[in-house]
């Protein structure tokens, strides 16, 4: 059996009884790649070359994960700045998942807003599948968690970026592709519900990965 190698970011956590910086990753990561038959390249965050780092590991894509706001902690947003710029160069398939999504919006000259609409935060919703080529594997409709007070609307999305999922609450983006590089962004985290939604939007992902 051939695994695929995806690189994936790591957030940045404060140890409470030490008050050094770690890096770390929810467990949902590992067990959806395992179902996935993929295998995690964990990138660290104080890397003084990223790209020698990810040569040496020959990957087949790269994921930008979630949690904390862009901003947060300046090591992490060029971390996953150069994973960005390495996926592009390398012609490698990148998702972006929530935090991701918006770095992956801003890079290309978007803007992310705050919210006051609580519906986004810890709760289950529907979005519209607005592109046929992810419609037709995920269907016109899919219920999606939630977990982000930050929102992209269309007018605020980036350069040849386009929306192919839209919020069922508010029409916000809730996923975006890069119309030229092989670049997705979703607001909803697919690690936290090991749906077989989840699983098809994946493997569509990083089904062209070599």
């Amino acid at each position: 059996m051939s695994f695929k190698k995806i690189g994936i970011s790591l957030r940045i956590v404060k140890d409470p009884n030490y008050g050094e910086k770690r890096d770390a990753i929810s467990h949902d990561w590992p067990r959806l790649f395992e179902k996935l038959d993929m295998v995690p390249i964990f990138i660290p965050n104080v890397l003084s070359n990223v790209e020698l780092f990810l040569d040496q590991h020959e990957l087949n894509g790269i994921i930008l994960s979630g949690g904390d706001d862009l901003g947060c902690d300046i090591e992490r947003d060029r971390t996953e700045e150069d994973l960005l710029k390495y996926g592009i160069k390398n012609h490698l398939p990148v998702l972006g998942v929530c935090r991701g999504m918006q770095l992956i919006n801003n890079y290309f000259g978007g803007k992310n807003i705050k919210t006051d609409n609580k519906k986004h935060v810890n709760s289950d919703h529907v979005v519209n599948i607005v592109q046929n080529s992810y419609s037709k594997n995920l269907g016109k409709k899919i219920s999606v968690n939630s977990y982000h007070n930050n929102i992209i609307a269309v007018e605020n999305i980036g350069e040849k970026l386009e929306p192919f999922a839209k919020s069922d609450i508010d029409d916000t983006i809730e996923g975006l592709i890069h119309t030229e590089y092989d670049i997705t962004g979703v607001m909803w985290h697919p690690e936290r519900d090991l749906n077989k939604t989840n699983q098809l939007l994946l493997k569509k992902i990083f089904s062209n990965g070599q």
